[in-house]
């Protein structure tokens, strides 16, 4: 049975429809604003395997199709996905994983397909109240629908769902997404905005994603679905679970109160040994509900750790930050370096300067786009001490590349100014917490590093 919602959010209907399309799916809608519409999908496959984690997959994708065009280079088919695809698909995934009930882990796949686009209306959002959509009118236990919508703000004015017209003159791009209780997810960009009128454009978004939520209520009623109670199986016996805690509790708070990240890592790692050793290994289920139970008291004890004394397990206070230290021009052959260190975390940021000719040509499905601003961010596995194959960047790696370059463009040069196409590559050294935060940390003296050594003054 075809049915279709839809409701004005700003200036514009969005509107919601399924049983048309992609019908074998378990859940699949079609989302429309303007001229663009996202397709998206919801599958899951039980399996009889154990897991401690939900295998969600979210995948993003933009058909040159959808504007009209034909895609570049020899094979003129899409290929692996572009910064854009990446950075959306965890743009959906983000927001729908905490809402998942404990112990799902069964393997469930999100798919979100452009399939037209205005090149005024930007699919991700459509795609995250598609991939709501789907999984609510679907048998997967996801109860609690989501809405989301990007908010401008222009001229001090509030804007939902601008255009891209209206998003490049904005002091404001902030994507909201929550549900009908609490703000779920945030992702923003903004020209140095004050804190209220942040708070205040973020609790404008979460009113105004009220009717998409309703809106997928009303559909869940009409189309008379009924999804299965979902029961949560008991990770382990309360019995244990209490003679575990009884004795090693103290043991473990003394542990975790321990000075340094590897120091710590070790002292936790003999207590949970320690004990292990005393169940016999013919018990592999006993012992796997005992890790689990360590891992329970873990989070308990930083919990109550930080509620009791206002510390955190190496002492500080929960508004005190880790010793920074900065230095700028390590590197001789480089344009401009800095080596950002905050703690037990260290980003190398390496400035390169080129020309106009030297700007990254993006191919999506608007068309060819420059990018004079590059960030790029690398994860190697000695920063956390660990043996991994050297691979191209993952997801983690681009999105936190993409974070750490939206924090910086609002702060770079006017390009009459410093007329450069500029690359910033972090390299993580060491990491113990924010190694993104770190990057945008250490990219800000590395490039007025550069600007100085270019002989043009000094950025303000």
């Amino acid at each position: 049975m075809k049915l279709q919602k839809s409701v004005t959010i700003g200036s514009a209907t969005l509107s919601l429809e399924t049983g048309h399309l992609a019908k074998q799916a378990q859940g699949s809608v079609l989302v429309r604003l303007g001229d663009t519409v996202v397709l998206t999908t919801a599958c899951t496959q039980q399996s009889a395997i154990p897991r401690d984690f939900l295998p969600l997959t979210v995948d993003y994708r933009e058909y040159t199709y959808a504007a009209g065009r034909i895609p570049g280079g020899f094979f003129k088919r899409e290929g692996r996905p572009t910064e854009k695809e990446t950075i959306t698909s965890r743009l959906i995934d983000r927001p729908l994983r905490p809402l998942f009930p404990p112990g799902y882990t069964s393997e469930t796949q999100v798919i979100a397909l452009v399939l037209s686009a205005d090149g005024e209306n930007d699919p991700d959002v459509l795609a995250i109240n598609g991939a709501s959509a789907a999984l609510v009118l679907s048998e997967i236990p996801f109860y609690n629908p989501i809405g989301a919508v990007r908010v401008g703000l222009i001229e001090g004015q509030v804007v939902f769902n601008p255009t891209n017209s209206q998003r490049d003159v904005a002091d404001l791009d902030l994507v909201v997404v929550g549900s009908q209780d609490a703000v779920v997810m945030v992702e923003c960009g903004a020209n140095q905005l004050s804190e209220q009128t942040l708070l205040d454009c973020i609790w404008a978004g979460h009113a105004e994603i009220q009717k998409i939520i309703q809106m997928q209520i009303v559909m869940f009623r009409e189309r008379g679905l009924s999804k299965p109670v979902w029961s949560a199986f008991e990770p382990y016996p309360q019995e244990l679970y209490a003679q575990v805690r009884a004795d090693l509790h103290a043991r473990l708070d003394a542990a975790l109160h321990t000075a340094g990240k590897f120091e710590r890592k070790k002292a936790v790692s003999d207590v949970q040994k320690g004990y292990l050793a005393e169940i016999p290994e013919d018990q592999p289920e006993k012992r796997s509900q005992v890790k689990k139970i360590f891992e329970t008291l873990e989070e308990e004890i930083l919990y109550d750790s930080i509620l009791d004394t206002g510390l955190r397990f190496d002492g500080r206070r929960k508004d005190e930050v880790r010793a920074i230290d900065i230095e700028v021009g390590l590197l001789p052959r480089t344009h401009g370096s800095a080596l950002f260190t905050r703690g037990e975390t260290q980003a190398l940021a390496s400035v390169t300067l080129g020309t106009q000719r030297d700007a990254q040509i993006l191919e999506e499905y608007e068309g060819e786009t420059k990018q004079k601003f590059l960030l790029h961010y690398n994860f190697p596995p000695f920063s956390v001490g660990e043996v991994k194959f050297m691979r191209s960047p993952g997801r983690r790696e681009i999105g936190h590349g993409v974070l750490a370059r939206r924090a910086l463009v609002p702060v770079l040069p006017h390009e009459e100014d410093f007329p450069y196409t500029i690359r910033v590559v972090s390299d993580i050294l060491e990491s113990n917490g924010s190694s993104s935060m770190a990057t945008v940390c250490g990219g800000t003296p590395a490039w007025r590093w550069s600007w100085s050594r270019r002989g043009t003054g000094s950025p303000s």
